[in-house]
């Protein structure tokens, strides 16, 4: 059965530590060969050294005995180094496609996989740097003790089988029985940690409007529900755990009793008797050890699933040649576009051209298209039909990061980054170029704004925008969208929260992109965003109602159009 894409791309970061993976191998039958020293030092010293009474044997096999276990030591501790940096390997390989890919996901709305899924490379990660995986290298060495302990006796072989196969039917049953759990308590933490992001990004919201004790109780469902999930699924795990030891240590005794029984009849001899007890221990230690661990394991083999079908859901970006610096002109052709995770159409053939220095207002009621047609022409939606082309060129011949570069936008809801405004309006750059900083903000008619703040540039915003205003983190958006010099800026409702002074620099802003060559598409409710546009298009329920000449689509299709046009700061358009 041949794997899924996604699959097989997880197989494949993993594939890359072969030689590792093989290294672990040999070290591992070597420490596990090494694992005999015990059974065949005490049965040297019962049988040969107390038989003989020879001191200068018992230092001998004592000090080859140090020998052997400092190798062995150094080998394990080998084996846990190699599979530390084999685990940071597998994710240090995946994290950027990982990374894309949750976002790429994330942008078309909320979705589980996206969410989780650099939880779910973190958890695959730990599984391959922790003990557990070592454990399964050591099992096929498990067959091997016991048939060693075979040799001793038959009897004490079929009692050391009769265990171990206890033990992995324990093993089975503890899997079946704590899978639903484990993922349930997995689940509601997960949520109750979303929900607790969204309440301190929210947190002025939520003491303002005295929501704290509901936004409390909300939490406390979810924080409740996922402890008490969590306590179910480690009271089972503990008990399967409790259960595994007590069988171990009852194995190893009766091991020693059925031995000293045999020592009785003299068909084994105490050496063999405490060398097979010893075997035992060490047959039965992997097992053990990856029951007690079974929640990593799940855990990871959840969280590669997870990863799978995430990366068959989004694929990776194709490689794209390389194109010259577009010019200013948009050709859209009966677009139409379906939101994600919807079946209506939202933008419905929807047919218009944009030439370089026209500025055009989109206008229309709540839900008619405006922001679905913002997320098309930025290509964060891709059309369901029809195609929009930049300068002759589909928009799917630009890679994302260039695409951005050419296509300033400003969303409806401006967020901002931790960090200082100079980062959030190079994009998030660490080390920001500061005559593009500066550009942009003056272009954006922010730059006057941003140094009468305290520490100017380098003054440092949270996430919610901390100390500024709304208007103020608009303008900063706004300078973001500048940055880069994109020939195609996308405002989306641009002044819902400015004030007379903050509408005023927007106007003189668009006025100067126009001058500059550069195309504006401003998404707006309010009359004032559009003051300085000379086209408009009428969106009513997706389709297009008219588009031309600002001063003509507002007298045949705007009832108050004489209003707007004496005094655009009046209501929204009608």
């Amino acid at each position: 059965m041949m794997n899924k894409p996604g699959r097989e791309e997880l197989i494949s970061a993993r594939r890359q530590s072969r030689s590792l993976y093989w290294a672990v191998a040999i070290f591992s039958f070597f420490a596990n060969m090494l694992m005999l020293t015990g059974p065949l030092y005490m049965l040297q010293v019962y049988d040969r050294v107390l038989g003989s009474r020879s001191e200068e044997t018992l230092v001998a096999l004592s000090l080859l005995v140090v020998f052997l276990y400092g190798t062995m030591g150094i080998l394990d501790y080998s084996r846990g180094r190699i599979m530390a940096r084999v685990g940071a390997r597998f994710q240090a390989t995946l994290d950027r496609r990982v990374f894309d890919a949750v976002v790429r996901r994330s942008a078309l709305g909320p979705d589980a996989k996206a969410q989780t899924g650099l939880a779910d490379l973190e958890s695959v990660q730990r599984l391959i740097s922790s003990p557990v995986l070592m454990a399964f290298f050591d099992m096929p060495w498990t067959p091997i003790f016991l048939a060693g302990i075979t040799l001793f006796h038959p009897w004490l072989g079929m009692l050391a089988v009769a265990g171990g196969v206890l033990l992995v039917v324990i093993t089975l049953i503890n899997q079946l029985m704590s899978r639903k759990p484990l993922l349930q308590a997995n689940a509601f933490t997960h949520q109750s940690m979303i929900l607790s992001d969204e309440i301190r990004n929210e947190a002025e919201l939520v003491q303002s409007m005295g929501m704290r004790e509901a936004a409390f109780g909300r939490w406390k469902d979810g924080r409740d529900t996922s402890l008490h999930e969590t306590i179910r699924a480690n009271d089972i795990g503990g008990t399967f755990t409790s259960l595994t030891k007590t069988l171990r240590l009852l194995l190893q005794s009766a091991m020693l009793g059925l031995g000293a029984y045999l020592v009785l009849l003299n068909q084994i001899t105490p050496g063999a008797m405490i060398a097979a007890s010893i075997l035992l221990g060490r047959a039965l230690a992997p097992i053990e050890l990856v029951i007690g661990q079974w929640a990593l394991v799940q855990r990871a083999s959840k969280g590669w699933s997870n990863l799978a079908e995430l990366l068959e859901r989004v694929p990776p970006e194709p490689n794209r040649m390389g194109l010259p610096i577009p010019k200013a002109k948009l050709d859209i052709q009966a677009l139409t576009v379906v939101p994600p995770g919807d079946t209506r159409a939202a933008l419905k053939a929807l047919t218009f051209a944009i030439k370089p220095g026209q500025a055009v207002g989109v206008i229309g009621t709540s839900g008619s298209g405006k922001s679905t047609l913002a997320r098309a022409l930025t290509g964060v939606w891709r059309p369901a039909g029809g195609s929009i082309r930049l300068d002759n060129a589909s928009l799917d011949q630009y890679a994302p990061s260039v695409l951005g570069q050419h296509i300033g936008y400003l969303p409806q809801r401006v967020q901002l980054f931790g960090g200082t405004i100079a980062q959030n309006i190079a994009r998030l750059s660490n080390s920001p170029d500061s005559e593009k900083v500066v550009a942009a903000a003056k272009k954006a008619a922010a730059h006057e704004m941003i140094v009468n703040l305290p520490n100017g540039y380098d003054t440092q915003v949270a996430v919610s925008g901390g100390k500024l205003s709304g208007g103020q983190m608009q303008r900063i958006g706004l300078a973001r969208a500048m940055y880069d010099d994109p020939v195609i800026v996308i405002l989306d409702e641009p002044n819902s929260n400015l004030d007379n002074v903050g509408s005023m620099a927007l106007n003189q802003a668009i006025r100067a992109l126009k001058e500059d060559g550069r195309s504006i598409l401003i998404m707006a409710h309010r009359p004032a965003a559009i003051q300085e546009c000379d086209t408009l298009l009428v969106l009513d329920n997706g389709t297009c109602t008219a588009f031309g000449p600002k001063d003509k689509v507002l007298r045949e299709m705007v009832s108050n159009h004489q209003e707007i046009q004496k005094n655009p700061a009046a209501g929204g358009v009608q």
